[in-house]
Formats: structure tokens, sequence, C-alpha cells
């Protein structure tokens, strides 16, 4: 059976969740979607996601949310009563353990279909927390166990990590898909063993700013380097995302298109 597969790419402020709001109900019906996954740690002006907002996310088709390093911005969230946060918001399944959350699950469709996803944090340049290769590593060998289907969210600032894990776990993955930059690549692809992978999916949200925030207050920190506050942008907004179809029987990718959506 074939699996058709959306990851939304970070989405960003009230820009983001709304173009969420407005475009993903009418996407889900072009493309007879069955599965999304919604990178959310920014949905929140930038900085982690709420209760409600992951509520709304669950409301108009997201399966699951993944995050990463701006999750903790408002970790709370994790402590909601809602029984859909608490199976179906990850955090990046790498940072020590102790830490609330759970940085991956398996989530069955009504089909039957269960789907594996992991969370993971790169640490060029971010914090240096447990290993992304082993931990992710082990975590698939466990998840495999239940579905040949796994999607990995890897929230990472350097492309060559990316692209590293990408190649030390082909083969054994569904399709790795690359967050944190907010900035979509044009390198999406398939390899040989059927991985899917892209370097980042971008990010759905304003991109007349600096990768979400107003331009003005990024450009004067980069040029007198002190502290500025940083308030989100709010123009030409888009959703970025991977669409891409998946064999159930062995996992493998069989189709990967990039997606980006203007708001008209």
């Amino acid at each position: 059976m074939e699996l058709k597969c959306l990851h939304v790419a970070d989405i960003f402020g009230t820009p983001g969740m709304d173009m969420v709001k407005d475009t993903l109900p009418r996407l889900i019906e072009e493309r007879q979607i069955d599965f999304i996954v919604a990178n959310g740690e920014n949905a929140c002006e930038g900085k982690g996601i709420t209760d409600l907002m992951c509520q709304t996310l669950f409301n108009v088709g997201v399966h699951v949310i993944t995050s990463g390093n701006h999750i903790w911005d408002r970790k709370k969230t994790f402590y909601s009563e809602n029984p859909l946060i608490q199976k179906f918001l990850l955090r990046p399944l790498n940072y020590p353990t102790g830490n609330e959350g759970k940085g991956s699950v398996v989530y069955q469709l009504k089909n039957g279909i269960k789907v594996g996803v992991i969370n993971l944090q790169g640490r060029t340049y971010l914090y240096d927390i447990d290993c992304p290769f082993r931990t992710g590593e082990r975590e698939i060998e466990k998840l495999k166990k239940e579905t040949n289907v796994v999607i990995v969210d890897f929230h990472a600032e350097a492309t060559a990590e990316k692209i590293a894990f990408a190649h030390y776990v082909d083969g054994k993955v569904s399709a790795i898909i690359g967050t944190h930059t907010h900035v979509q690549t044009a390198d999406e692809k398939i390899s040989s063993s059927g991985t899917a992978f892209i370097t980042d999916v971008g990010m759905t949200g304003p991109h007349d700013g600096v990768i979400g925030m107003q331009k003005d207050a990024a450009i004067r920190k980069f040029i007198l380097q002190t502290y500025f506050k940083f308030e989100p942008a709010h123009g030409d907004v888009r959703l970025h995302g991977l669409f891409f179809k998946v064999d159930t029987q062995t996992g493998k990718t069989t189709y990967i298109e990039r997606i980006r959506i203007d708001r008209k």
C-alpha cells in the first residue's frame, strides 16, 4: 500500500499558524494525504508552542508535532493534560534523560497502518547534548520492530551534519527531513536504498524578515553586535513542506516533492 505523507516546515508565529489553518485542509483533500508531521517549535511568536496551538494543529489534520531547541522556551506544554499532546508532541530524543517529553512515537492510523516518527537535534553550533547518530540508530531499530515506515525530523544547524546523518541511516528509514534553518533547500532526493532526504524543508510563516523575525532588529544586531529585541515579521507568508509517498510494505519512499504555497 502507498502512504501519502506531508511534513510541514517549521511553523513560525501567528502568520505561520494562520497559513496552516487556511491551507492544510485543502492540501489534504487535493493530495489525499494520509499522514502529516509538522514542526511546531516556533509557533508561539518564535518561542515554543502552547497547548492551544497544539490542539489547533491536531484539529486541522496534523498527526504528530515535532520540535527543536526552542521547544524548551515553553516546556510547560509537556505537562498538559491533553492526551494528544502527551502522545504526539515530540522534543528531540537526544536531550539527556530526565527532560520533559519524549522524542519518538508510533502513530497508528485508522486503517491500521503504523508510522514511526523520531525527532533528533544536531550538535554542531547548537548544544552539546547526546549523540544524535547513536541515539537515532538505537531508536530506529526499536521502531522498526513495529513498522517499516519511519520518518526522522533532524533539527540541526549544519548542512554537513544533516547530510552525514542521512548517509549513516540510509536505507534504514523512509525519510530524513532537515529542519531549523528556515531556508528551504533544493536538494530533495530519494537514495538508491529508498530513503527520502532534504537538507532543510524551510519555514511556514513570514518571509519578509530574517528567518521569521523583523529585519531591522536583525540587521542592527549584526552591525552593532549588541542585544536587540526580535519581533516576528508578518508579510510574504508561505507554507513550505515536503510531500512524499512511502511503500508501507518495504518502508521505501517512491516519490518526493518540495511544497511551496504563497498566501494569495
